[in-house]
């Protein structure tokens, strides 16, 4: 009578722990169970992301600051008024100077003002 006592409770015992699995098996299978799962790897993929970037730029600017050094863009500017003589014409008024002069050639292909965004589509 033991064992078949003994047996009994076994087999109940292993039929709720059966039942307790499955149920739990069902509740992560439920739509809104697969959005928070797909919610929360989305979050953990965005977050990869961003610390990747970041990575990424602080690598960059460290290559650009090597490269800056390399090439002497670091160094003080030489010209008598202190500016590199790339950047004189936009101070004495002449701001877009290749723009203006290639519309006055071909003043049908060139725009007015060349940051002009109203393009008709």
């Amino acid at each position: 009578m033991f064992r078949r006592t003994f047996w009994f409770t076994a087999g109940a015992a292993a039929g709720v722990w059966a039942s307790h699995k499955v149920n739990q098996k069902l509740q992560r299978l439920t739509p809104e169970s697969l959005a928070a799962q797909a919610a929360d790897k989305a979050l953990d993929a965005g977050h990869w992301i961003k610390d990747f970037a970041l990575d990424v730029r602080a690598g960059m600017l460290q290559r650009e600051a090597e490269l800056d050094d390399v090439l002497g863009l670091n160094a003080p500017p030489e010209g008598p008024d202190g500016l590199p003589a790339a950047r004189r014409p936009a101070l004495e008024g002449e701001r877009y100077p290749v723009m203006y002069r290639a519309r006055q050639k071909y003043p049908e292909k060139y725009p007015k003002h060349p940051n002009n965004r109203n393009e008709d589509h």
